[in-house]
């Protein structure tokens, strides 16, 4: 259970601003049901920090953009009776909208276009500075990702505690100029921010010398988090420097060496549990997970097109299929090769993901006729879900990973992850060791084909185990899943965290 939140002041109003949610605890607000905008792993995460803070009696609020169209409720009426309500200070709300037409009629959170990106992030970032903090008077301010990356620098000018909470290395950049043009008062504040040169004053800089949103929130931060322990030391040391600025990995190594950073693992939705998942074609626990997996290879095999083969084995790809982070090159390269030599076995795959690498996933399938074998598709929840229960084996050959969800959503279901071992995998995944009753996955140390070749091997081993030896281990593996990996645990190392910074004197 997560504990209380203790400290000097009662009970202490921590606000969360994010631009994606998955959902609201029934009973935040009075329309909470509502609301869900999701692009990634933040949107999940977000929801289940929030939950659990509320669930344990937290005085939590929620900053994030009206997308009007994604929620698909609200009007111009209802926004004016909102803003009139934070001018009164009457508002019993938890849930704080950043209302601007740039988000009423958006489909999706993010544009694949950077200056709308960049238009809608300072859109939302205006809104929570100019409006939200002031009515809301928090005593501590949680940020997420480089969409929040200018609110660090106004909470310490105005001496509020902030976390920044680094979810993806990934940033954009903008003018001081340009932040001031969209309502925002960035010379109140322009020193905490971080710019892409040594700025000389706030006349020579304003127009000409980029600030970068993501490493301005690191900057200005009075504590930094990201979602593993080993990704923050690999920052730190220096491991992902071909794929993380040098001037990222600074900040967030003086972060470290200050005693201002941590890496929190995430916890995925509990709604993942094969014993009431309704995207699931059987129900089952860990008792009955043979026959109940059993049946759900048999439905997503249908739904995708592969062959319905009960007994093969399944390996299902749940991530974008991004060649720089998610390591699909790893797959295709050895996916021939593999099948050939296991096609008495007629092992198969399957890919629910979205990405560019898609279309290299197609063309192997195509030029070999595999079609029965590999299933390509688009990204869908429902089947996605499906896919968690019906598989053997999750993939996850990533280069790098902040924390990953699927390899601790897989052993819920009995499917067991093959990963890199890297990141927040190597804080999740540990390998299996079948005489010692110990591990959940599989895993190998350097990043390429034939690491993951041998990983796919050991996996096939141990699929082909007599089948009490199997399924003992699977049964334990769902049966330790939950205790390892939950909301509580993320939510009260959150608080710990919390506590830390509120007893800790701020400075300028």
């Amino acid at each position: 259970m997560p504990r209380k939140l203790k400290h000097r002041l009662r009970n202490p109003k921590i606000l969360v601003v994010t631009p994606e949610i998955t959902y609201l605890p029934s009973g935040m607000s009075s329309t909470a049901n509502n609301y869900s905008a999701k692009a990634g792993g933040l949107a999940d995460v977000s929801a289940s920090l929030v939950a659990a803070l509320f669930a344990m009696g937290a005085d939590v609020h929620v900053a994030m953009p009206y997308y009007r169209r994604l929620f698909n409720h609200g009007t111009p009426d209802h926004f004016e009776q909102k803003r009139e309500r934070y001018k009164s200070g009457l508002s019993q709300e938890r849930l704080h909208f950043a209302q601007d037409r740039i988000f009423f009629y958006r489909d999706k959170v993010y544009s694949g276009y950077y200056g709308e990106s960049i238009k809608i992030s300072l859109a939302f970032q205006r809104e929570v500075i100019n409006n939200i903090i002031p009515a809301l008077q928090p005593d501590l301010i949680h940020c997420n990702d480089w969409m929040t990356g200018l609110i660090p620098s106004y909470a310490r000018q105005h001496k509020i505690p902030s976390l920044f909470t680094v979810h993806n290395i990934h940033t954009q950049k903008t003018t001081l100029e340009n932040i001031e043009n969209s309502g925002i008062d960035g010379a109140e504040f322009w020193q905490h921010l971080y710019f892409e040169k040594l700025p000389l004053n706030y006349e020579e800089t304003r127009s000409h010398n980029a600030v970068d949103l993501l490493t301005s929130g690191i900057f200005a931060a009075h504590f930094i988090n990201t979602v593993s322990p080993t990704f923050l030391l690999e920052i730190v040391n220096g491991v992902h420097d071909a794929f993380i600025p040098g001037y990222i990995r600074q900040e967030m190594a003086n972060k470290y060496y200050s005693g201002c950073a941590k890496g929190i693992l995430n916890a995925p939705d509990p709604d993942h549990n094969p014993a009431c998942d309704p995207a699931l074609a059987a129900h089952y626990t860990s008792e009955t997970q043979e026959a109940g997996k059993r049946l759900n290879k048999i439905a997503f095999q249908k739904a995708v097109g592969l062959q319905i083969a009960p007994d093969a084995p399944l390996f299902f790809w749940p991530s974008r299929l991004d060649s720089i982070q998610k390591g699909p090159q790893l797959l295709t390269d050895i996916l021939y090769q593999f099948i050939h030599q296991n096609w008495d076995r007629q092992p198969q795959f399957a890919f629910v993901a979205n990405g560019d690498y898609q279309s290299v996933c197609k063309s192997i399938v195509d030029q070999h006729g595999f079609h029965q074998l590999v299933a390509v598709m688009d990204f869908n929840d429902t089947l996605s879900h499906l896919g968690y229960a019906a598989a053997d084996f999750i993939l996850m050959p990533s280069r790098f990973e902040p924390c990953g969800l699927p390899q601790m959503i897989g052993p819920a279901y009995g499917t067991l992850p093959i990963v890199h071992d890297t990141g927040g995998l190597h804080d999740t995944v540990q390998p299996l060791d079948t005489k010692q009753n110990s591990g959940n996955g599989f895993s190998f140390k350097f990043f390429d084909s034939r690491g993951l070749h041998w990983a796919m091997n050991q996996a096939m081993d141990f699929y082909f185990l007599p089948r009490p030896e199997k399924n003992a281990q699977i049964r334990r593996i769902m049966q330790e899943n939950p205790a390892l990996y939950n909301h509580a645990n993320t939510a009260n190392a959150y608080i710990e965290m919390y506590e830390q910074m509120l007893d800790r004197p701020l400075v300028l």
